[in-house]
């Protein structure tokens, strides 16, 4: 079951109890652990019929997310890299995230928002299905540096999260795709859906002359890759930050020469909190991004075609555009309290 902002879908008993059984003005459905889809949002693409959101999951997902015994020396967790004040980005102020024994990585971690809706994952689409995403940290070793199996292992140990599982999955065990479930379970609603910019789409808030200049500064000359609600076209796009790319980008799942220094086209939503910027976090403003496709952009035989001559932004134009990028802020989701630690 989930629910949309425009209407709340219950069970047949439910619905039946709603209309004849509790016509009390102040009753109130809970919704704080149900996965909702936005109205204004594309439809999900996580598969929730396999993997239903439940309070219990959540809160055992949530568990998990924070908890660093999913790492081999019980120093990291996911929450390490990806901190809700930040819209679950890295807040470390690091260009490379770190991991285990403060190993340095070879990326910047990306915002976990909105992760339902999204395609693929990572900066170079190396997974397609939310569920296998947390494998990626727990056995890289610079982040987690351990297996999936004796990450098991030690949770099984625990008497603590057999009993969860047991609670959760009705498990005597606990096993590893019930556990990608229940860290599926807490990501997919990680939904940000309530900016000003959201807002403002659905007539509920009114954006200044400067922002709504900024915006119309951006459709004109940003929109081709950061498109739609969701601020992204999901297309893997070499950006000109080096005339000769180290990072092999996209090319590493692919292995396509085209493909080479290509990364995935982030999502905008909260971007005035995501600092630094890009897929190696080289940039610490908003205003160093600008003046990069102003006048930074390095020429590489995978450059995006539309990038060629770089993108003519004024000093005034520049403001105008960061000012509609802050109205992306989601501060609902980032104070969230179902997102604190229980």
């Amino acid at each position: 079951m989930y629910i949309s902002k425009k209407r709340i879908q219950l069970p047949v008993w439910g619905l039946l109890l709603f209309v004849f059984g509790c016509q009390d003005s102040e009753m109130q459905i809970d919704d704080t652990y149900v996965f909702y889809q936005p109205a204004h949002f594309p439809e999900a693409t996580y598969t929730l019929e396999n993997n239903p959101v439940t309070e219990k999951g959540f809160l055992l997902g949530e568990k998990l997310f924070n908890d660093p015994i999913l790492s081999r020396d019980g120093s990291v967790a996911c929450s390490n890299c990806h901190q809700q004040g930040t819209a679950f980005a890295d807040s470390q102020q690091h260009p490379l995230s770190k991991g285990v024994e403060d190993r340095e990585g070879i990326r910047n971690a990306p915002s976990l928002a909105n992760l339902a809706f999204l395609p693929e994952f990572f900066w170079d689409g190396g997974v397609t299905h939310l569920d296998f995403v947390p494998l990626n940290a727990i056995e890289t070793e610079f982040e987690m540096d351990e297996t999936i199996e004796n990450v098991i292992v030690k949770l099984n140990k625990s008497e603590t999260y057999r009993a969860l599982f047991k609670d959760v999955f009705d498990m005597d065990e606990v096993t590893s795709p019930y556990m990608l479930h229940a860290l599926s379970q807490f990501m997919v609603m990680m939904i940000s859906d309530n900016s000003r910019y959201d807002q403002y789409l659905q007539g509920e808030e009114v954006l200044s002359s400067e922002e709504l200049a900024g915006m119309e500064l951006f459709e004109s000359k940003c929109e081709g890759c950061h498109a739609g609600v969701l601020q992204s076209d999901f297309s893997y796009r070499n950006n000109g930050l080096d005339a000769m790319p180290l990072d092999s980008g996209r090319n590493r799942i692919t292995e396509n020469s085209q493909d080479w220094g290509k990364f995935r086209v982030p999502s905008l939503r909260n971007v005035e909190l995501t600092s630094p910027y890009m897929h190696d976090g080289r940039f610490e403003t908003l205003e160093e991004v600008l003046k990069h496709y102003n006048s930074g952009v390095q020429i590489y035989e995978t450059l995006d075609p539309s990038l060629k001559s770089g993108i003519s932004i004024s000093d005034d134009e520049r403001a105008k555009i960061i000012s509609f990028l802050k109205t992306l802020t989601d501060r609902d989701f980032t104070r969230d309290p179902k997102f604190f630690i229980h």
